[in-house]
């Protein structure tokens, strides 16, 4: 069974093909995800790590949680599922206004 890790305090100029080296050590990687600014494409310093077993996740989260890695100690855990948010409320990603 597949795990999904939460990965912050990344560096902006990490890659996911970093991510996919560093947890790698841990064990077997199914997938990398970083997050980025939708204007600017710029890394958000923040991602997720989808390890291929629970053994490699969990030695991912005791190998990495608090490591330093690039100048940052990274923060490791279980991602959460996405908290429901009302639409609306948020800024106009596409539209100007002069």
């Amino acid at each position: 069974m597949t795990t999904k890790l939460y990965v912050g305090n990344l560096s902006f100029d990490t890659t996911e093909g970093d991510l996919r080296e560093l947890f790698g050590q841990a064990g077997a990687v199914r997938e990398t995800t970083l997050i980025t600014d939708c204007d600017t494409g710029r890394s958000r310093g923040f991602g997720f790590v989808v390890m291929a077993d629970d053994a490699g996740a969990q030695a991912a989260i005791s190998q990495m949680h608090e490591r330093d890695y690039q100048g940052r100690n990274l923060t490791v855990n279980v991602a959460r599922e996405r908290e429901q948010r009302p639409a609306g409320g948020g800024r106009e990603r596409h539209a100007r206004r002069f």
